[in-house]
């Protein structure tokens, strides 16, 4: 008896991520940052954001990854009739919630959490999605060559 016969073998194949989706995973872990964030603000905490980073050991010349600290700049301001105000971003361009709007009236700080959570889920159930794409070609436009 092989070892191979000791195993259910199947035909499987990879899910492809669409673009579209790969936007959404890319906003919704941008959206968890300023969940954290908010949290730690209106507990009173100190936030600190690390990313994987590959550096080369000078001693030894072989690549290692370390974490790096990373800035993460709220999405929200005071007005100035005392309102907090969220403003979504994709990279470096805001997003246009509805027409002629590209802000959320959160009301108080104490509602931004529940209110980022409403966020991630419209983006996840895909509500947001021409938005994101319109944002998404406003950012590859800055790439482009001249």
């Amino acid at each position: 008896m092989t070892a191979l016969t000791k195993l259910k073998l199947v035909s499987a194949q990879a899910d492809q991520k669409t673009p579209i989706a790969i936007r959404r995973f890319k906003l919704t872990g941008k959206v968890d940052l300023q969940i954290a964030l908010a949290k730690a603000q209106t507990g009173g905490g100190e936030f600190v954001a690390s990313r994987k980073k590959t550096i080369i050991d000078r001693e030894t010349g072989l690549k290692k990854q370390v974490d790096a600290a990373m800035t993460v700049r709220p999405w929200w301001w005071t007005n100035q009739t005392g309102t907090v105000v969220l403003g979504l971003r994709y990279g470096s361009k805001p997003i246009e919630i509805a027409k002629g709007k590209n802000a959320i009236e959160v009301g108080n700080i104490d509602n931004l959490v529940d209110t980022l959570l409403a966020v991630r889920e419209a983006i996840l159930t895909g509500e947001l999605d021409a938005q994101i794409e319109a944002a998404s070609g406003a950012v590859r436009a800055g790439f482009k060559k001249k």
